[in-house]
């Protein structure tokens, strides 16, 4: 009863705390105080300075994970809405996705084989540009650690919304086809929260290429390993 009451009040007080950290990120537009980013660090010190273990805290997080899915589903409204984007660029924009994805599994791959990291971590840090789930499933048919694959892709994820913006300013990538397709297909969904700060066609483009992006690393993963490892 007692782990029941700890995960409600915890469900409760991440509610909070996220409400109040877009608050602060929508009055000070700093990068590093992303809502996800904020919440995160402070729910992580939370749960460690009262020693609550992350299954309990799940009791009730359970509830705000199970929402993923219905709000991933909603990305596909301001994807209808731009459809006509996608028939208009789709080469430009398929094109753009599958270098990213290779690019985001071969850099992986190679820096972590170049430091010597064992091969168990390196098979679950190559589909860190895939959301979550797909991540997951890719990592432990490639004998990784599903687990940290989550880690690796939570970290994709937030650290390209946090300095993406900064990378695409200093490339001078203006173009919403160029930034949805590079925050899509480096940063999932947590990029495609961030693209759709800029407007809904730029979102659009990110949706498209957060899905096509999970396809695509499933698909070459096993290859890339096969070719380079």
């Amino acid at each position: 009863m007692n782990n029941i009451l700890i995960g409600v009040l915890a469900l409760c007080a991440t509610i909070i705390i996220y409400y109040f950290m877009q608050k602060l990120y929508k009055k000070w537009s700093n990068p590093f105080l992303l809502p996800v980013l904020t919440s995160t660090i402070i729910i992580a010190f939370f749960l460690l300075i009262f020693d609550i273990p992350y299954q309990t805290y799940m009791v009730g997080g359970k509830w705000l994970d199970w929402l993923l899915g219905p709000a991933v589903v909603a990305l596909a409204y301001p994807l209808y809405n731009q459809w006509n984007i996608l028939k208009t660029y789709p080469l430009s924009i398929l094109a753009g996705i599958i270098l990213g994805a290779v690019i985001g599994i071969v850099s992986g791959l190679l820096l972590t084989k170049w430091l010597l990291f064992d091969d168990a971590i390196i098979y679950s840090l190559i589909p860190k540009n895939s959301t979550t789930p797909v991540a997951m499933e890719i990592a432990s048919s490639l004998s990784g650690i599903p687990p940290l694959a989550a880690v690796f892709v939570m970290i994709a994820g937030i650290g390209g919304a946090v300095i993406g913006p900064t990378l695409l300013k200093w490339f001078k990538i203006h173009h919403y086809l160029g930034r949805g397709v590079g925050m899509g297909s480096g940063s999932h969904a947590i990029g495609i929260t961030k693209s759709m700060e800029n407007g809904e066609k730029e979102g659009a483009v990110s949706t498209v290429a957060m899905t096509l992006s999970a396809v695509i690393v499933s698909i070459l993963s096993p290859i890339c390993v096969y070719l380079l490892m």
